[in-house]
């Protein structure tokens, strides 16, 4: 295993960290995490080297955390770092925070969190939490020995990525960061601004949900193959992102044995620079190759935004074009029927052209949010 640095702490992470967001399960029911397998997998890893444990009280239907805490007996709880998520959204009162902490603790049979985070921060939750006093609370946990460490993870744009990292001395934070993603939300350049002022940064969805390691289209495979170094889809996704020095790990929600088995391997290997700049150019290539196949020219640069209606139309058109570069339909079903809300869809457009007044891109924006919405109704999120 290798292993990185983690801000300015002196502990060094694993550079691969396990995800329990995506455990096997039995069947389709997300809450029933197929306790054996996923043991197993788990266990490998920790013998194999991995010492970052992540979780959060909503994974599996609530289900992740008091697994976790059952795998961790035997010794291993020892032998890692845990990390779970106060859930952010469901906070209204200041005794909120000591109660789902609390709960957090039981589920997960310890008595400290060694790497706590306030999951899932964006402008609203950010402001809410802000103003219920959560940095106190933070420090106080800490004080208290109930928490390691505080942090957050984060899903908004660059400017309240920066406004939250300034606000306090946050020891790490946890941002979605790919290939393919290099200029969404936190991005590259969050990436770097908080490493520079000295923020442990944690990678989530390196392999982009899984989609990153699905059968390439033929445009993209014909890259790939030409190229005299033979890598899996998911070892390329994976050393992109160990090749930045800012970052300190990255997490991968693994859903099988055989994801573990390649996945200690890749880890194995990685490193800051070992990529060379043929390698980075071959990716950059990929990149470009992927992003022609989207069928919507949109930048979601935001003009269009707010349509007077409450269509969030940059986020549909991101769902329906990810769904024509990777075909991932489960995702862009769950994305679309779970994670959207039913007032920022497709159909809630009126045809009143305020947005199209306003695309730089001159898309014919009402015609593609009815086809978005028939392609995006029509799957199905289970």
């Amino acid at each position: 295993m290798h292993y990185r640095t983690f801000g300015r702490i002196a502990w060094r992470p694993s550079a691969l960290g396990f995800g329990a967001m995506r455990l096997p399960t039995c069947g389709n029911d997300r809450t029933k995490i197929d306790e054996p397998l996923a043991t197993r997998m788990i266990r490998t890893a920790i013998d194999a080297g991995v010492n970052y444990v992540d979780t959060a009280w909503p994974y599996h239907g609530g289900e992740s955390e008091p697994f976790i805490g059952r795998v961790l007996e035997d010794g291993f709880r020892d032998r890692v770092k845990l990390a779970t998520k106060l859930p952010s959204w469901l906070v209204a009162r200041p005794e909120d925070m000591d109660h789902y902490l609390g709960e957090q603790l039981r589920r997960l049979g310890t008595d400290r969190i060694d790497f706590y985070l306030l999951h899932g921060l964006n402008r609203e939750r950010w402001d809410t939490l802000r103003s219920l006093d959560v940095l106190t609370w933070g420090e106080r946990a800490i004080a208290d020995g109930r928490i390691g460490h505080l942090g957050f993870s984060f899903h908004d744009d660059l400017a309240v990525f920066k406004e939250i990292v300034d606000a306090h001395d946050w020891t790490f934070c946890q941002i979605m960061y790919n290939y393919m993603d290099i200029g969404f939300q936190a991005g590259e350049e969050g990436l770097k601004y908080a490493a520079e002022r000295g923020l442990a940064v944690v990678v989530m969805e390196p392999l982009r949900g899984g989609q990153l390691t699905c059968p390439p289209p033929p445009q993209v495979a014909e890259i790939w193959d030409r190229f005299p170094t033979r890598r899996t889809p998911a070892d390329w996704a994976l050393q992109w992102v160990w090749n930045h020095p800012e970052v300190s790990l990255a997490l991968s929600g693994m859903s099988a044995m055989a994801h573990v088995e390649e996945n200690l391997v890749s880890a194995a290997r990685s490193g800051v620079g070992s990529l060379g700049p043929k390698e980075l150019d071959l990716i950059a290539e990929v990149r470009d190759a992927y992003r022609t196949l989207r069928p919507i020219p949109c930048t979601t640069c935001g003009y269009c935004q707010p349509c007077p209606e409450g269509v969030d139309i940059p986020r549909v058109f991101s769902i329906f074009n990810d769904l024509a570069m990777y075909g991932d339909t489960r995702r862009a079903a769950m994305s679309y029927h779970r994670f959207l809300d039913a007032a920022a869809r497709a159909d809630r457009c009126v045809g009143c052209g305020t947005c199209e007044r306003n695309c730089p891109q001159q898309i014919r924006i009402i015609d593609w949010l009815k086809k978005v919405h028939a392609r995006l109704a029509a799957l199905s999120p289970d």
